[in-house]
């Protein structure tokens, strides 16, 4: 369904080109069937957390993989379909630009409240139907951060893993990794810690 954003007179769906035309005001400017899905910038916590987990992430991968905040992902050919998660990561050598139009081997979202229907359920759904193997949903509650991992089986997520707080995530997808939510907020030497003891 076409819509008709601010200051166009062109009826058609919106597509990626479209983007380059948005302001840069901080807010995430994603597409869904053409239609401008807008979400406010994030909070001091949610940016922080993305920030530590890319950083680590980045060390975890020892070059063979690359992690990236904000890449957007074209979801369809007609690029109509545009999502942003918080975190790609994609082997080493293979981000394409301007867009990512082959599916990340990792993305992850930091839930925010008003995000929480989009990336539990939607973004869940979208991105498992582009064929991202791995979804993490990545909570920042500062009592009891938590991570969920869900891996593709079958054209479907499944949950594979969930830890909150000191507890250790172990995952060997996309590669091996140990990491505890504590410390993607906590105060203190958090990259001494994050992969647990």
């Amino acid at each position: 369904m076409a819509i008709m954003s601010i200051g166009r007179s062109d009826p058609r769906p919106l597509t990626v080109a479209d983007l380059e035309r948005m302001p840069d005001d901080g807010r995430r400017y994603e597409l869904v069937d053409g239609r401008l899905d807008v979400s406010p910038a994030p909070v001091s916590v949610h940016s922080q957390c993305e920030g530590r987990l890319v950083t680590y992430l980045n060390i975890a991968a020892r070059g063979r993989f690359e992690a990236y905040p904000g890449a957007g992902i074209t979801l369809n050919a007609e690029g109509t379909h545009h999502r942003i998660p918080d975190v790609a990561v994609v082997r080493a050598g293979q981000v394409e630009h301007p867009y990512l139009t082959t599916p990340p081997v990792l993305a992850v979202e930091v839930v925010s409240p008003e995000s929480r229907l989009r990336d539990l359920h939607t973004k869940r759904r979208e991105y498992a139907e582009f064929g991202i193997d791995s979804y993490w949903i990545v909570t920042p509650a500062l009592d009891k951060p938590g991570i969920t991992e869900l891996r593709l089986r079958e054209g479907v997520y499944r949950e594979t893993a969930q830890v909150f707080g000191e507890d250790v995530l172990e995952t060997d997808a996309p590669f091996p990794l140990r990491i505890v939510p504590h410390w993607l907020i906590a105060p203190g030497m958090w990259i001494d810690r994050i992969g647990g003891d």
